[in-house]
């Protein structure tokens, strides 16, 4: 059964065991659409501490905190707003891909069916055959597998399908108060470089808030915070 939102904004911060802090805001069933994307954005501007935290975007679209030199990602669906995050890393350009800031966050409902009509335009064929065709909750993990490797990677113009390869998905941690170990996926991005692409290891972490799959792709050699 799908959980209910509360009638006000709700914020909570956690940090997830594969080293990235996720701040979300959800609730307020009497908004919605491009104003309750608004308004969530800026309850998690406020809550910044000690001051107020301004989201920017670098040209190619990726955002970031003014005044922060760490790397975060954000994700929204219907009266769900998350922010990801990774540790300070001054010594790196947040404005290209690197693996020691590659990070991406993705969220969406697990009821959308609609996923099993489209599968075949975001997972290769390999992907397809490991991922049951009629299993939607492993799909929607498939599918914000997928968009979180694509933001993590900053490079505008992959091909899902073809530069974005699934290896193993993780298992769905539905507890995240859970003292069990969890388990990780393991992913592939192919970056253009020079006149070749290159291969980068990626992992993979999903949860469950809300109803929502929430999957963050992270590279191995990326800043990450303790436990």
């Amino acid at each position: 059964m799908d959980e209910k939102f509360p009638d006000e904004f709700v914020t909570w911060r956690h940090n997830t065991p594969i080293g990235v802090k996720v701040d979300e805001v959800f609730g307020m069933d009497s908004k919605s659409g491009k104003v309750w994307q608004e308004m969530a954005r800026q309850i998690f501007c406020e809550q910044g501490e000690p001051n107020y935290r301004i989201i920017s975007h670098f040209a190619d679209g990726a955002p970031f905190i003014e005044g922060y030199p760490g790397r975060i990602s954000l994700t929204h669906t219907d009266h769900f707003f998350a922010v990801a995050w990774l540790p300070k890393t001054p010594e790196v350009s947040l404005e290209v891909f690197t693996p020691r800031a590659a990070m991406g966050i993705d969220a969406e409902f697990l009821h959308r069916q609609q996923v099993l009509k489209i599968r075949q335009k975001f997972l290769s064929d390999q992907e397809l055959e490991m991922i049951p065709a009629d299993n939607v909750e492993k799909n929607i993990q498939a599918w914000t597998a997928k968009e979180a490797l694509y933001k993590a990677a900053l490079s505008p113009g992959l091909d899902f399908r073809k530069d974005i390869h699934i290896v193993s998905l993780p298992e769905i941690e539905v507890n995240l108060m859970s003292k069990e170990q969890s388990t990780f996926g393991e992913a592939e991005l192919y970056i253009p470089e020079v006149n070749e692409k290159v291969k980068y290891p990626m992992r993979l972490y999903s949860y469950i808030s809300y109803s929502c799959c929430v999957t963050i792709a992270v590279s191995p050699k990326s800043a990450k915070f303790g436990k």
